[in-house]
């Protein structure tokens, strides 16, 4: 059975005021509770995996933040608090003044078993790298990494700690990371050099990092792994797709670069002359998307899976999952190979058969259906910014630049702006998104992302002004650039 351990909860339910902590004890799932959510002049909020409660009927004043605020440590540059020896994190919201003005209480547990899952692939000294949505489980599953390879394999870990959210709060590091060492980082922008001093200074065999998330430490990750240290860490991205697209980190799974082909070549391939190459070799030797607390997705050789992405081929993953035995079940290509006894049926992980998620912002949902439909096209209008692929957008909303526009851009998401909300605009934004050449839609579109960050002109980036553009010859060819990779040139600008 797995087995959850809660780091005193009453630890975290202290800091706060009377009024908003007694309803919780009343709550049937109160174990369960992720989160209690304060806002200046809002209601008090608690989280629960499946649903919200609302813990009292009068607003939340500054006293009430002050109170919480009195009963916490110092809060780091990353405005993120902690309770000692405990796993519980506090995160601060400010005003321009900088005074603080809400609070998100967030439950610290260690869960034990997770490990199971990625066990058979850290051992052999791999370096591995999460994957996966905030709150999914990432750094659970490191706290235990580090145990098992610490006490288990007695190896001499250490674990890199930037916002004291690994081993906790406090200079004695929480027992759920076992015997390793961790390294607490004074300012968030100086991981990159604690990352180093650690392999230089005290002669790790493992360095465990959580959330590479600029240039200079993924270069500090790719010195460490070439130093022969093991190297286990998480980055910011769901899929290993996301991860090739950011500029930032693709040095983590190799990089990619512009390659010229020779005619033949081209003509070979069926491709055109410009196309995109693996620049090196990866730094991670796996990558493991975690789809759910207890599921996750393997691509146990990253060479093969970049490459199979830039080359427009099927990506086929290995799904695990653990059962309510704690037994890890496998299944990859359709067939199921389960290690410890039974388990679900779970589908194939495989990017070319990928539903693209459209997030609408003033964009028709009605005529992109009906578009869809003339076209046959599968699409899913995503609710939450944050599952969406695709962010649809007017040229006017574009330009007002509000919250969830710049949501958008700041995480990556390509938007399309339309010049008009009218179904021709939508047409010819549907056909840049799918082609009509039998290529699977989704890694089209990847590609075609791919080009954008790597400045690489492809028949994917041009662009007719629909005022100019007349004729389905012309149309057939409008393929809209999305604005968060260009914001100065919205689709339907540009030239034919």
């Amino acid at each position: 059975m797995r087995k959850v351990i809660t780091d005193d909860l009453d630890a975290l339910l202290d800091v706060l005021p009377s009024h908003i902590r007694e309803p919780l004890y009343h709550q049937p799932d109160y174990n369960e509770l992720l989160e209690v959510v304060l806002d200046l002049g809002r209601f008090p909020e608690a989280r629960f995996p499946h649903r919200e409660l609302v813990l009292n009927s009068q607003e939340v004043n500054q006293s009430d933040i002050d109170y919480v605020v009195s009963r916490l440590g110092e809060f780091t540059g990353d405005n993120r608090a902690g309770i000692e020896r405990t796993l519980h994190r506090i995160s601060a919201i400010r005003n321009r003044n900088g005074r603080i003005i809400g609070l998100t209480c967030r439950v610290g547990r260690a869960v034990f078993g997770t490990v199971k899952m990625v066990q058979d692939l850290i051992e052999p000294g791999k370096n591995v790298l999460l994957l996966g949505r905030p709150g999914i489980g990432k750094t659970t599953i490191l706290r235990e990494v580090a145990r098992v390879l610490a006490d288990e394999l007695k190896k001499r870990v250490i674990v890199i700690d930037t916002s004291n959210e690994i081993a906790g709060d406090g200079d004695i590091p929480h027992p759920a990371i076992g015997h390793a060492r961790r390294m607490q980082v004074t300012h968030p922008s100086m991981q990159h050099a604690v990352m180093i001093e650690a392999v230089e200074n005290h002669m790790p065999e493992v360095i465990i990092i959580d959330e590479i998330g600029t240039e200079l430490e993924a270069q500090a990750a790719r010195t460490i792994a070439e130093r022969g240290v093991q190297l286990i860490g998480t980055a910011h991205g769901n899929t290993l797709e996301n991860l090739i697209m950011n500029p930032t980190l693709s040095d983590l799974v190799g990089g990619v670069q512009t390659v010229i082909l020779g005619d033949e070549e081209a003509k070979r391939r069926h491709t055109q002359k410009s196309v995109l190459e693996r620049k090196a070799p990866p730094t991670f030797d796996v990558v493991v998307e975690i789809l759910d607390y207890y599921k996750v997705a393997v691509h146990p050789d990253v060479t093969q899976a970049v490459d199979a992405i830039l080359h427009q081929q099927p990506l086929l993953a290995e799904v695990r999952w653990l059962d309510e035995t704690g037994e890890v079940h496998k299944k990859t290509n359709g067939r199921e190979n389960s290690v410890l006894g039974r388990g679900e049926h779970a589908r194939p992980y495989q990017v070319a058969d990928k539903v693209l998620r459209f997030y609408l912002f003033g964009a028709s949902r009605s005529r992109l259906e009906q578009v869809a439909k003339e076209k046959q096209k599968e699409l899913i209008i995503a609710t939450d910014l944050r599952q969406a692929d695709i962010l649809l957008t007017t040229r006017s909303h574009y330009c007002r630049k509000p919250q969830k526009i710049r949501d958008a851009e700041a995480s990556g998401i390509p938007i399309y702006a339309l010049k008009n909300n009218n179904l021709v605009q939508i047409r010819r934004c549907l056909d840049a998104i799918y082609p009509t050449n039998g290529e699977s839609p989704y890694i089209h579109y990847l590609q075609y992302l791919l080009s954008q960050h790597h400045d690489l002109n492809s028949n994917a980036s041009h662009r007719v002004d629909p005022e100019t553009s007349s004729g389905k010859e012309n149309e057939s060819k409008v393929s809209p650039e999305p604005v968060s990779r260009s914001p100065e040139r919205s689709e339907g600008e540009g030239s034919k």
